[in-house]
């Protein structure tokens, strides 16, 4: 049979292959003086391919090609636009970054088109196969865009760190993944939702699924396999580090999510047991690592690369509390688990980008990434410290920013789900949680309670370019509307629970 395309359904994947194929085709035409309109070039592309989205939810309709194993609907389309979103504001926050830098720039924009290519494929992807080609389409053009500065040794490191580390990841997700076709006779995860709904979680299968569980744990930065982070965040031109701890962290969370929620879960929750106790596992220790290796750390951006990984261990637990909750067959508890999981993934995205943003903002004076170099910031930038005041409070879940319904809906999850690991995992998010203030509390007294360090600049006003100001200014809006009205993305969560 021939194969069916709908290209209202794969517009916004369209659209993002043309644009990448116009920047790469300016970066070879255009002389070098006018090499930054490929930048505006790709931010245009991606706002435009937002369009096909909106209409698409407009209309309603699931769609579903190439025999169910690319699949359009309200659950794909939410994410589509995070990805979208998360990729322009990179854009602007790279702008000025890259132009101001001895850096290759129509590259650089190709390379972040095409992970976000990938990254929109992902959303829709049900089959094994398109599943881990959409994962690596992330993952190829992020190893080069860590070491972009090729005459840096940092950045340098930070790349090949990342490449042996992603490939490793990839080998032993691949592996588990020939096992898990070997068993079910399929790589759609539609028929591997019946194969583990008849025969349950057997012993081969339940090595088949850790495997591809421990592959994923690399991607998202999990303890025990997150140590390729810290050194690759801290090396990467900052931008590229942002969209690392935000877009591509996410695409592996949606990758997971696609994965259990599609394939492991089974009819009746029985193919949870082989899944939760090392979710479980993953979350309690990223949470409590994380946490305490970012209280030592005197760089913001390890601190943020620490926290990234505590951040993960938190959207870990509501997948933990969906298998509890499953095993049990309270199905509703565990749809509302997932749910909070892209609600986590949305909130995280706007107060960590906004967080990088004024990063690169405040190193602009300073050039440095020190943590006393925040110190008196409300002196030599009223407006940065307010953002970053608002970033700070809200990845520690201080109502009333987004942060705080994030958490909200992880612990309603883990509570929800019931029982003595629920609970013991419930208690770990907690005491994690306290330990999380304190190093984001750190920042907030340095800026607002010390004067300027002498040597982390001249004092004077920290000039922000446009595009700089404008993806603080967005994260910064996104981060206090949703933490006073937070019904705005909760409605977008419950998308997670209706998908074909």
């Amino acid at each position: 049979m021939n194969p069916v395309f709908d290209w209202h359904a794969l517009a916004p994947d369209i659209i993002i292959v043309a644009t990448l194929a116009i920047v790469l085709a300016l970066d070879f035409t255009l002389p070098e003086r006018t090499k930054f309109h490929t930048s505006r070039v790709a931010a245009v592309g991606v706002l435009v391919a937002l369009v096909p989205i909106v209409t698409l939810a407009h209309n309603g309709h699931n769609r579903s090609m190439f025999g169910g194993t690319y699949v359009v609907d309200n659950y794909a389309l939410a994410l589509k636009a995070f990805f979208l979103i998360a990729t322009y504001l990179t854009i602007l926050v790279s702008i000025d970054y890259i132009e101001e830098g001895d850096y290759y720039r129509g590259e650089f924009y190709f390379l972040l088109l095409t992970a976000a290519f990938g990254m929109s494929v992902m959303a829709s992807a049900r089959d094994l196969i398109t599943l881990f080609v959409a994962l690596e389409t992330i993952s190829l053009p992020t190893y080069i865009l860590a070491a972009f500065r090729k005459h840096d040794r940092a950045s340098n490191e930070a790349g090949i760190k990342y490449y042996l580390i992603g490939v490793l990841s990839s080998a032993v997700m691949l592996y588990g993944m020939s096992l898990i076709f070997g068993l079910a006779g399929s790589t759609k995860l539609s028929e591997i939702y019946k194969h583990v709904s008849t025969h349950g979680a057997k012993p081969l299968l339940t090595i088949a699924i850790f495997l591809s569980l421990v592959g994923f744990a690399f991607k998202v930065s999990a303890v025990p396999f997150h140590f390729w982070a810290p050194d690759t965040y801290e090396g990467a031109p900052t931008p590229v580090t942002a969209y690392l701890s935000v877009a591509s962290k996410a695409g592996g969370f949606v990758a997971l999510l696609n994965i259990i929620f599609f394939g492991f879960y089974g009819l009746n929750g029985s193919g949870t047991e082989a899944w939760w106790p090392v979710l479980w596992v993953f979350a309690a220790a990223s949470m409590t690592l994380g946490n305490l290796s970012a209280l030592r750390q005197t760089n913001i951006v390890r601190m943020l690369a620490y926290s990234s990984v505590a951040q993960g261990g938190f959207m870990l637990v509501p997948f933990a509390a969906a298998g509890i909750a499953g095993a049990k067959g309270n199905f509703g508890v565990a749809n509302s688990s997932f749910s909070a999981v892209v609600i986590y993934l949305l909130i995280y995205g706007a107060m960590n980008l906004g967080a990088f943003a004024v990063v690169i903002a405040v190193a602009r004076r300073t050039r440095t990434g020190d943590i006393t170099s925040y110190s008196g910031l409300f002196d030599t930038s009223p407006a940065l410290c307010v953002m970053m005041t608002v970033f700070m409070a809200s990845l520690a879940g201080i109502p009333f920013f987004a942060g705080w319904f994030a958490k909200f809906v992880m612990f309603r999850s883990v509570i929800e789900a019931g029982g003595t690991w629920a609970t013991v995992l419930a208690v770990i998010a907690a005491v994690n949680s306290v330990i999380a203030f304190f190093y984001y509390s750190n920042i907030i007294r340095m800026m607002w309670f010390r004067a300027p360090a002498p040597e982390h600049g001249d004092g004077g006003v920290i000039r922000v370019p446009p595009a700089l100001a404008g993806a603080i200014g967005v994260t910064s809006a996104i981060t206090v509307v949703v933490g006073i009205y937070p019904q705005v993305f909760a409605r977008v969560g419950e998308l997670a629970t209706h998908v074909s």
